[in-house]
C-alpha cells in the first residue's frame, strides 16, 4: 500500500503482548478484517450471590425472574424494507454482469448491518447479566423445530435465541459464573409459581392468566421465575429437572406423582 490503511481497532492489545498470528479476511460485503492472535488472561469477576432466570420470547426478547422485560429490537424487521429493495434490484440484473456484483454487495451490506447490530445487542445484554449474577438459568429450546413454524420462523430467527445462549455460556466460563440449563419439557409457562399447580392448557395468545389459588401471573415473568427455581434445584442436587412423562413402552408414568402438580423438590419463589 502506498499509504497507511484506515483501521478501526475493536480493542487495544494487552500490555506486553505480541501477536503470534495475523489473519486477514474479507466478508461478503467487501469489508476487510485483520485478526491478531496473542496470549491473554481474563480475570474472574468478583463473586456475587445473585441468580437470575431467563425466559426468551418474541415480543420481549428476554423476561427476567426479577420482573424486568427486555424488549426485542427486531433488527431484521427494522431493515426489512431496505433489504427487500436491495434484493429486488439484484433479481433484475443479468447474471455475471458488473451491476449484479454491485447489487450483490449491496444486499450483503444490509445483511451485515443486521447481523452486526444483533450481535452487539446480544453481547451487551449477556455481559450485563453475567456481571450482575453468579448463576444464570436458561430453558433448553429446540430452535430447529420451532423454525418449522412458517408463521413465526422469521421472527424466531431474528431473535437469535441460540446465539444468546452461546454467548452466555462462554462469557460465564470466562468470568467464573455458572450457567444452568433446564429441560425443554419443564412446564415453566403452565406452572403456578405460588401453589405449584400445572394448568391444563396455555395457548400462546394468553399473556396473563389467573391460577385457581387466585394469583395472577404474567406468563413470561412467571416462566422465568419457575425456570430459576428449577435451575437452582438442579444445581443443588447435581441433576437435571425433567417432568415425569409416560413411558413409551408401558404407557404409564414410571414414577408415582401427585396429579397436576410440579416436580417435587423444586423451591418456590
Amino acid at each position: 500500500m502506498a499509504e497507511p490503511l484506515d483501521i478501526r481497532w475493536s480493542r487495544p492489545l494487552p500490555d506486553g503482548a505480541e501477536p503470534t498470528t495475523v489473519t486477514v479476511s474479507c466478508d461478503g460485503a467487501g469489508r476487510w478484517f485483520v485478526s491478531l492472535l496473542c496470549e491473554d488472561s481474563i480475570v474472574p469477576a468478583p463473586t456475587t450471590g445473585a441468580a437470575v432466570g431467563l425466559d426468551v420470547g418474541i415480543s420481549s426478547l428476554v423476561a427476567l425472574s426479577t420482573g424486568e422485560k427486555v424488549a426485542n429490537p427486531q433488527h431484521e424487521r427494522r431493515d426489512r424494507a431496505r433489504l427487500v429493495r436491495a434484493q429486488r434490484e439484484l433479481a433484475r440484473k443479468a447474471k455475471g454482469s458488473a451491476n449484479r456484483e454491485k447489487d450483490r454487495r449491496r444486499v450483503a451490506k444490509v445483511h451485515a448491518r443486521i447481523a452486526d447490530r444483533r450481535r452487539d445487542f446480544l453481547h451487551k445484554l449477556s455481559t450485563r447479566l453475567v456481571r450482575e449474577n453468579q448463576t444464570v438459568v436458561v430453558g433448553d429450546l429446540t430452535v430447529r423445530n420451532l423454525l418449522q413454524n412458517g408463521r413465526r420462523a422469521r421472527a424466531i430467527a431474528d431473535a437469535a435465541w441460540t446465539e444468546l445462549r452461546s454467548i452466555l455460556e462462554y462469557t460465564c466460563a470466562w468470568y467464573g459464573r455458572e450457567v444452568v440449563v433446564v429441560d425443554r419439557w419443564f412446564p415453566s409457562s403452565k406452572l403456578c409459581g405460588a401453589c405449584g399447580t400445572v394448568a391444563a392448557k396455555m395457548p400462546l395468545n394468553v399473556r396473563e392468566w389467573t391460577c385457581g389459588c387466585g394469583v395472577v401471573h404474567d406468563r413470561d415473568v412467571n416462566a422465568a421465575r419457575n425456570i430459576l427455581a428449577a435451575g437452582l434445584a438442579a444445581s443443588a442436587c447435581g441433576d437435571g429437572v425433567r417432568p415425569q412423562r409416560e413411558s413409551s413402552r408401558t404407557g404409564r408414568s414410571s414414577v408415582k406423582r401427585e396429579p397436576r402438580r410440579a416436580t417435587a423438590g423444586i423451591p418456590r419463589l
